[in-house]
This record gives structure tokens, sequence and C-alpha cells, in this order.
């Protein structure tokens, strides 16, 4: 194994954070150079790159053509469910990307106005993202298909101009359809944007309504015919708004997330080389959605800010058509690196537990696969490991953050893998566990994860038009920190272990025990292909844990024996004191459409509380699975 740079770097990092970032910021093309790196006196905690002046559009496209590359693929878009294959060059793309431009101008779109793009997992998703970089305009994309009550609320927040969207999403053996939830949005929110335009697919035509709907390839058409020539780059202030990423809150009013332009380059740009291992040339596949902010992150910008080729894939895991379809994806693309959630490949391992399907693909260029989304298992780790012969790196990160909190740094040479750790800090984030009272806790032991202020380029800044609430929220629990709501510890070499979300710690009798470690545990058993674990109301002991596993196909143990040696394995593993007694055997989890398990609903669904259908749930039908199950199987104590 080479020695990596990974401490060296770091500590450069600590000891001239200003410094650091400067000479990481040179690797980008500003139109106005920053002279001030950082000023502590703006915004809530700080600005970065304060008096740079900028274009995140012009830095993912021209200037990738200057240096030559306009004939190489940018984006490469393969969709099964559509049986569709598309490839732009960056040159190609630019014009793309102008034509939408000008398409925004026509309707007065400009500079600081909002843009909200509700589409699926098409190139011109990205291509409206960068339409709108190129002119100023702030946008704000909204997982195409999601719930019209959903889609109000984030109209009524962002009150843009202007929406970009599609006829329809393509799902396996479905057609989404796109067009009424968007006009029941409109009907539903106060604030009424005057135009959309609309992709129409092939699989379904929408209807338009005269004078607010217009047809996207129609005004492409009207454009070129009127001679529609090259859009310069509008020239931005570092901290202006690149977007607004929408994350559901507690109150039930959407978070947006802003993202401002300089800083966002800069430590997106630094990524992609230091943590992933990727260059300029490279094939690089983040398998997420662009209404995520992996697709924001790592589907659209890191990889074109750095002259990499990007894919869109309009598929899934497993079904389209079977458990080989991200080994086809690497095979055809010659992709050298693989970013995506652990529940994709708990999916392909339930489906091809022995990855039979592997053998019928060439994966010769393949060098690493990152997981990040949710906790990532040790044993799914082992299994990929296993079959892939390549390093596999869990990292930890947040939509808040848009770039890896802790990984391990491929670019910078890999550290030694320790299972269910995301390894170690990047540089620009200052990591403490913090106990109650907010003071740092011992090695090994249990608490609050807080970054030390001011966070690194490319987090956000404040939410928008919600200073208060992003102080209160994020930034009034620990005073001269940002708190992460996750929970974890720090071991002796520095490692981080994030175990859960500070609400998933459960108190068992006055112990304080994760659930991530007991999902660990479970996840270990060789019939189980995920899990879960929530905290269940408990008259005696205030909570007890209660597990949920879906078993990997071809098991042919009995419900009932399964059940008993998952409770078997948890306490030998972690003792009595973890008091777990329950385990129920179900077809599926409920999750949202990123993959994340809805814990927090199944805890209501046990507890007996009141729950509603969370908006970001892939398949309602789930929840009541789930519920009958513990109808069934539970008993409340």
């Amino acid at each position: 194994m080479q020695t990596s740079r990974y401490h060296e770097v770091y500590a450069r990092w600590q000891s001239d954070p200003q410094g650091f970032w400067r000479e990481a910021a040179a690797d980008i093309d500003w139109i106005k150079l920053p002279q001030t790196i950082f000023d502590p006196k703006a915004g809530v905690y700080g600005r970065w790159f304060a008096d740079g002046v900028c274009n995140t559009s012009q830095n993912c496209l021209d200037r990738h053509i200057a240096a030559g590359r306009g004939n190489q693929p940018a984006i490469i878009y393969d969709s099964p469910v559509a049986d569709t294959r598309r490839t732009l060059s960056y040159s190609e793309l630019l014009r793309e990307v102008e034509l939408v431009g000008h398409m925004l101008k026509r309707f007065n779109v400009g500079k600081g106005d909002r843009v909200i793009i509700y589409m699926p997992m098409v190139p011109e998703a990205l291509v409206a993202m960068l339409a709108c970089a190129r002119i100023g305009a702030v946008h704000s994309v909204v997982f195409g298909g999601f719930a019209a009550h959903e889609l109000a609320t984030r109209l009524d927040d962002a009150r843009p101009t202007l929406i970009l969207a599609a006829s329809c999403g393509v799902e396996p053996g479905r057609v989404v359809h796109y067009k009424p939830l968007l006009d029941r949005a409109i009907a539903e929110a106060q604030h009424k944007p005057e135009t959309t335009i609309i992709l129409q697919r092939p699989q379904e035509q929408a209807s338009l309504i005269e004078g607010r709907d217009y047809d996207w390839m129609a005004l492409r058409a009207e454009l070129i015919a009127e001679g529609a020539g090259p859009l310069a780059p509008e020239p931005l202030a570092a901290t202006d708004p690149l977007y607004i990423l929408y994350t559901s809150g507690t109150t039930g009013k959407p978070k947006g997330v802003v993202r401002d332009n300089g800083g966002h380059m800069v430590a997106l740009n630094w990524s992609m080389g230091a943590l992933y291992g990727v260059e300029a040339g490279d094939v690089y596949w983040a398998a997420s959605d662009v209404g995520w902010v992996v697709g924001h992150s790592y589907i659209c910008y890191a990889p074109l800010l750095k002259g990499c080729t990007t894919i869109v894939y309009e598929g899934k895991p497993v079904g389209t058509p079977d458990p080989g379809a991200f080994w086809r994806m690497i095979s055809d693309y010659r992709i050298k690196v693989l970013f995506t959630a652990p529940t994709a490949f708990r999916a392909i391992r339930k489906e091809d537990p022995r990855a039979e399907y592997l053998a019928k693909y060439d994966l010769a260029g393949f060098k690493a696969l990152f997981l990040a989304g949710e906790r990532a298992d040790p044993d799914t780790v082992k299994w990929a490991e296993d079959i892939l012969k390549v390093p596999v790196i869990d990292h930890w990160w947040q939509t808040e953050t848009g770039w890896a909190i802790a990984g391990n740094p491929l670019g910078l040479g890999i550290l030694p893998v320790k299972h269910g750790s995301p390894t170690v800090p990047m540089p620009g984030y200052d990591v403490q566990i913090l106990d109650e009272t907010g003071k740092p806790v011992e090695a090994g032991k249990m608490g609050s994860i807080a970054i030390k202020l001011p966070l690194p380029p490319g987090c956000l800044p404040t939410l928008w038009n919600a200073e208060e609430r992003f102080q209160t929220g994020y930034l009034a629990e620990y005073p001269g920190y940002y708190n992460t709501s996750d929970a974890g510890y720090r071991d002796a070499d520095g490692y981080l272990f994030i175990m859960g979300r500070t609400d998933d710690i459960i108190n068992v009798a006055g112990h304080r025990l994760s659930t991530g470690g007991m999902e660990e545990v479970l996840a270990s058993h060789p019939s189980v292909a995920e899990c879960a674990v929530i905290g269940a109301k408990d008259s005696l002991k205030g909570e007890v844990p209660l597990g949920f596993v879906v078993l990997k196909a071809g098991v042919h143990a009995s419900q009932a024996e399964i059940e008993k040696d998952c409770v078997r394995l948890v306490r030998d593993r972690i003792g009595p004191v973890a008091a777990f007694k329950h385990t129920l055997v179900v077809n599926r989890l409920p999750k949202t459409r990123s993959g994340k398990i809805l814990r927090g609903t199944m805890k209501k669904i046990a507890d007996g509380d009141a729950w509603s259908i969370p908006a970001t749930i892939d398949d309602p039908a789930v929840l009541d699975e789930i519920a009958g199950a513990l109808k069934a199987g539970y008993k409340a104590g």
C-alpha cells in the first residue's frame, strides 16, 4: 500500500486554513481573483472568497473546451427504462446550455431569480441547472414526481419566476405523470409562477395550458431558426447563491439549503482529485438522482468542474433488467469510480448473493466504489470488497455540507480501512465529539458530532430566507459549532464512527445504546439482506430495541428460526443490556426515493402514535406491510 499524504495535507490545512483554500482556489477560473479568502465578519459565521467574481457554468464548460476537451463526452445518458442512450460532448453540452439560457432570458429570467426544475434523470435536467448557473438564476431542483403538496410548499418558499419540467418520468413497468402533479401544485400554491417550460417525452405528451405552458423543444427550434448565438456567462459574486435544495424539516416547512458559487466550486473540484482519485478525462458515475444533494454535487457539478465524463442513469440497481445492471454500466462505459448508496448494494446482494451476474462483464478499468447516504454496514462493505476486488470506501456527509465531512482519500493515498468507519475528517472540517454540555469527550465514548466553525467552502452559509432558523437549528445548541445531529465516536486512531442520528440513540433503562450498532450485528447474519432497528416505547424500560430484517433471495430457514437467531446474535454481541428481544422478518423496508430507511415513521407505527405518509417515500404501501407485521408479531410494552 502506498503511503498516504492525508496526515500531511490535513496538518497543512490546520496550520494555515486560508493558505490551503487559496491554493485550492487557484484551480478555478475567476473573473476576478479573490483577495479575501475568508471574511469572518460576513454572513452568519463568515463567508469564503467574499470579493471573488466567477461563473460556475463557465468553469464546468467553457474552460474545458478552451483546453481542447470540446469533443470529449461530458454526459453519457443511459436509460434502460426508456431504452435510450445518448452522449453529449462538452461542446454539444455548452450549446444546449446556451439555448436554454436564451430561453430563460426570453421570459425575463435574470440574475437572482429562482427557477424550479422538476425533472427525471435525463440530460436536460443537467442542462437546466447549468443554464440557470450561466445567467445567474438560482435553481431549485425538486425530485421528479414529488407529491403536489410538497412541490407547492417549495413554490411558496422559493417564489420562482419560471418552472422547467418534463411531461413524465419512467419507472420499471410504469409512467409517472409529472404534468398533472405540477398543475395541482401550482393550483395549491399561493405563489403562481407565470411560465412553465415542458420537455415532452416520447412516453407521454402532456397537455399544455395556453399562455402559461410552453414546449421546450419547440422553443429550442425557434431560437435556432432565429440564429441564437453564444451566451456569455454572467459575472457573479462568489457569495451569490447558485442553488436552493430543500430538505424536509421537522416543522413540516421545508428547509432551503443555500449553496454559493465560489466556495462550492473550490471544494467540489478539490474533492474530485483528493478524495475520489479522478482526473480530467476519467469516467465518473454517481448513481443517484439530481433531486438529491449527491446528484447536485457529483452527477452535475463536480465531475464537470474537473473535466470528467459524468453518467446520467435512468434505471435501478436491480430489475432494469437484472442485478447485473451496475456491472453492465461499468463495463460499457469504462467507469473508473462509482459512488452510490449502500441500499443499492444491499439490493444487488439480496437478488444475487453469489454475484453470479458479475462474471458476465469486464470491470478491468474500475478502480473504486464509494458509498454514502446512510450508514454502510460492515457486512455489505465486506461483500462488495470480496466480489469487486477494489477499494470500497464509506464516506459521510450531509445535504447541508455538499461534500464529504469524512472519508478515506483515494487521491491522497488510501488509509487502512476500518469496517464501520467512514475513516477520517477531510481538510476543512474540525470534527469534535461533544457531551450534553458541549464539552469534548474522550476517545471511544459516544457523543454528538459537531464541526467547529467556520464550516469549509462548499457548505451552506445559511437557509433560504430563514437565517434565524439556521441559527437555532444548527448553531445554537453548541455555540461555536455546527451541530450535525449525528451521533458517534472517535477511536484512538482518530477514525470516526457514525452510529446514527442523535434521535437514533435509544435509552434502555438508563443505558444509551446505538441502533446503528445493533443493525451492524443483524446485517452480519448470513440470511439477512438488510435491516433496521428502532427504539419502541416500553412502559418498564422507557424504550426497547425492535429489529426488522429482509431476507436474501433463496433463504430456506423458517421465519421463526431466523427471528430467534437474530435476537440471540444481538444478545451475544452487545449483551443483555441491549434488552433485544424482538425481530420481525418483513418483505421490504420503507424508504425514501434516495434509499434512506424511514425509521422515524416505523417507530410511530410501532408505538401506536399518529403518523402520516412522508412526502419522500418511494412506495407508501410498504407502511401498511410494516403495520401488518407489527400487528401479527409484536406486542408493545
